[in-house]
């Protein structure tokens, strides 16, 4: 599912909200989770990797390193070997053993990225690069027939994990837009590195090249050092490549800095039995980044402290124990910060939301009247009035031509008529809608207001190169609604769909319309098409004047949810369709008719 668009906030949404941004830009821009969309969900739907056109998409500032994505997979897979061997020779810090265990793995928290990134193409890479790692790095290279199924474990173990999280069900945003997605990324790395780190150093030691008695300390040393370095090197490479920005360049920034460098030279400018407890020093200004940047500035300040301490432990020559304690409070320093960054940004998006939603109601309070509300919903009746133009203009050609056909003329100006009384009904039934009116509403057959919507929207169908498939349930009872409302809410459905299929100029579009007893009670309509799907931000609350259509006033499923909720119904999107699928229900007419 391509998102058809990667703008939370289009055209209209961005004159109407230009106030919100003058009076408060570091909200405006620290909230740009709302506007910046990730365009990897291609993957959520089934797509092996997102392309370069997805990521062109989006606005012009979302992405910091465009190009990138526009470089073929073996250009990035090389670059990625490259950088994994780099960091492996850099991180090669007080080795437990010849094959290196180290306490800091950064190339592990690359792999995460290239794959989470740029799809699973990358995974053979993952393979590959500890390998020529090991090749170029270790002093002392074991043997292939323990090398090879090492390098086997270790693309395996983080290839599986990152396949977890690109799965459709699993709905990991890898922009970590969310705590729910910081928190899943958490719990795969440490299950990831324990699997990892216990089948790497358990190879060694079934090959003899290390003894039963070095199987916990390794294992937990290795562990240690991909977990950290997952937790330290993955938040802040997804946020650098997905976001605009990470830390501001600002006097402030600088303080923060300034403020980790002064913590770390305390730390290691003191006696080693006070070196622990002034650890905590630097709990402050990543605490500060976090309250200030969100999780895009203390990701960012992490990884400063992660490089601090490094050159701090190389430079005052500390044991490997002592370098294992600084990493387990490191661990805790990233995942504390890390945490608190994400519940800053998440508070920060809700309160934007929050203003969309006052600034919609404040224009709905400014129209003053329905009939005004009426005005703005006009697009609900283009159909009818379309139509009734088109009649009306064959009647004027006809009666130009001179000698005019009287009958054929007089029942194409009944079919005008009929389509302007149509619009005025859809205009009265609104007004009933508004006032909660029922005397309208008769049990009616679910399957002749599909058949009857279907035959509205042929030509619109036939324009748009789609067709339409419907099946009804055996022995389906009939609902209590509004014919015409509920009409209306099935024609506004398919009418998004035909726009969105041939936007996405797909050859052969399709709409499936499936109706069936959800429970003795209720009647459930499914409406899927095979189009390119809502975008990943389009909120299911159907914000009102919030639309990604160039010319959308973005109240059509605003309107839907409103008549089907005063039905007694409830109206859905399903975000694990392939392409963009709206379910609702509707009341059995046996049930009201009992009340």
């Amino acid at each position: 599912m391509m998102p058809a668009s990667f703008d939370v906030i289009d055209r209209m949404d961005a004159q109407r909200l230009g106030d919100v941004k003058a009076s408060n830009p570091d909200d405006w821009d620290l909230d740009h989770h709302v506007r910046v969309e990730n365009f990897l969900n291609a993957s959520r739907s089934g797509a092996m990797e997102p392309t370069f056109e997805a990521v062109s998409r989006r606005p012009s500032d979302a992405i910091a390193f465009r190009p990138i994505f526009a470089l073929p997979g073996a250009v990035v897979g090389l670059a990625y070997i490259g950088s994994y061997v780099l960091l492996d020779w850099v991180s090669f810090v007080q080795p437990i053993t010849p094959f290196g265990i180290t306490p800091w793995s950064p190339g592990t928290g690359l792999g995460f990225v290239i794959v989470l990134l740029f799809g699973l193409r990358m995974i053979p890479y993952l393979f590959i690069a500890p390998l020529l790692a090991d090749l170029v790095n270790l002093p002392s290279f074991p043997p292939w027939s323990v090398e090879l199924p090492a390098a086997a474990l270790i693309g395996g173990g983080y290839a599986a994990a990152s396949m977890i999280l690109l799965r459709p069900s699993v709905r990991f945003d890898p922009a970590l837009s969310s705590l729910r997605d910081l928190l899943l990324l958490m719990l795969v790395a440490l299950v990831s590195a324990s699997f990892v780190a216990l089948a790497y150093v358990g190879l060694m030691v079934t090959a003899g090249l290390l003894s039963i008695e070095e199987l916990a300390p390794a294992t937990f040393r290795y562990w240690v050092g991909d977990f950290i370095g997952i937790m330290v090197v993955t938040p802040f490479a997804l946020i650098a490549l997905t976001h605009r920005r990470t830390i501001p360049a600002s006097l402030e920034s600088t303080l923060q800095i300034v403020a980790i460098v002064a913590a770390l030279a305390l730390i290691f400018g003191f006696a080693h039995e006070q070196q622990f407890q002034l650890f905590y020093l630097l709990f402050l200004p990543i605490v500060w980044m976090a309250v200030r940047a969100g999780l895009e500035g203390v990701s960012a300040g992490i990884l400063i402290t992660q490089i601090g301490l490094i050159v701090g432990v190389e430079l005052y020559g500390k044991g490997p124990h002592d370098f294992i304690a600084y990493q387990l409070l490191m661990l805790i320093l990233a995942m504390t910060g890390l945490v608190a960054g994400e519940l800053v940004t998440e508070r920060r998006r809700t309160e934007f939301e929050l203003r969309l939603h006052r600034e919609s109601l404040a224009q709905i309070a400014r129209r003053g009247n329905l009939g005004e509300l009426a005005a703005a919903i006009a697009h609900e009746i283009n159909q009818p009035l379309t139509a009734a133009g088109t009649y009306t203009r064959l009647v004027t050609d006809a009666l130009h031509e001179g000698d005019p056909d009287i009958v054929t003329v007089a029942g194409t100006a009944e079919k005008a008529a009929a389509q302007v009384e149509r619009a005025a009904e859809v205009v009265r039934r609104l007004r009933a809608l508004v006032r909660l009116d029922r005397s309208a509403r008769a049990p009616c057959n679910v399957e002749w207001i599909i058949r009857k919507t279907v035959a509205l929207c042929q030509p619109a169908l036939d324009h748009s190169r789609s067709v339409v498939r419907w099946t009804t349930a055996a022995d389906l009872p009939s609902v209590m609604v509004d014919m015409l409302q509920i009409e209306q809410t099935l024609l506004n459905i398919m009418r998004n769909s035909m726009e969105a299929i041939e936007e996405s100029d797909r050859p052969n579009g399709l709409i499936n319309i499936e109706a069936a007893l959800k429970d003795p009670r209720v009647v459930e309509i499914r409406v899927a098409d095979n189009g390119p799907g809502f975008p990943p931000d389009f909120i299911d609350s159907f914000l009102p004047f919030t639309s990604k259509k160039k010319e959308g006033l973005g109240i059509g499923l605003s309107l839907c949810r409103s008549i089907v909720e005063a039905h007694g119904g409830r109206l859905w999107l399903n975000r694990d369709a392939g392409g963009a699928e709206v379910r609702f229900t509707l009341p059995v007419a046996e049930e009201i008719h009992h009340d």
